[in-house]
């Protein structure tokens, strides 16, 4: 059994609706994909305070725990570790994202997520992002 690794993500969705995506920078495994913004769960955090961490390192925002809600998790077998990733949706944050490691950023229409390479791991998360721009 390989060992389970608890990463947090966070769908950013502004004004319009779209969604906040980042490259994954260089030298970074996965390098070149387009993720939602997270990382990984550090012993003694939760996830929300794990993204409420992530956030502010990667992209220079502060989220507050409330405005951070639970939508879905994907569960995937890498070959070297599974991963366990909770995906919470945040509309409400303070300040502007931007790309502090290096890392491209892109609002995109929900619609047009598949768009953009992903790791396999994020892939499954996108219908639910699609029916939640629906209704």
């Amino acid at each position: 059994m390989s060992k389970i690794v608890l990463v947090a993500a966070c769908a950013l969705i502004d004004a319009d609706g779209r969604i906040l995506l980042a490259q994954r920078p260089e030298g970074k495994s996965l390098a070149g994909l387009w993720e939602f913004p997270g990382g990984k769960v550090e012993q003694g955090e939760s996830p929300e305070t794990t993204l409420i961490r992530e956030l502010y390192e990667e992209l220079g925002i502060n989220v507050n725990e409330p405005c951070l809600a639970p939508l879905t998790f994907a569960s995937f077998a890498y070959e070297d570790f599974h991963l366990l990733m909770p995906l919470y949706v945040c509309r409400r944050w303070e300040g502007t994202p931007t790309g502090r490691e290096g890392q491209a950023l892109k609002w995109v229409a929900p619609m047009r997520l598949r768009d953009y390479p992903m790791p396999p791991a994020d892939e499954p998360l996108i219908p639910f992002l699609m029916e939640l721009a629906v209704n």
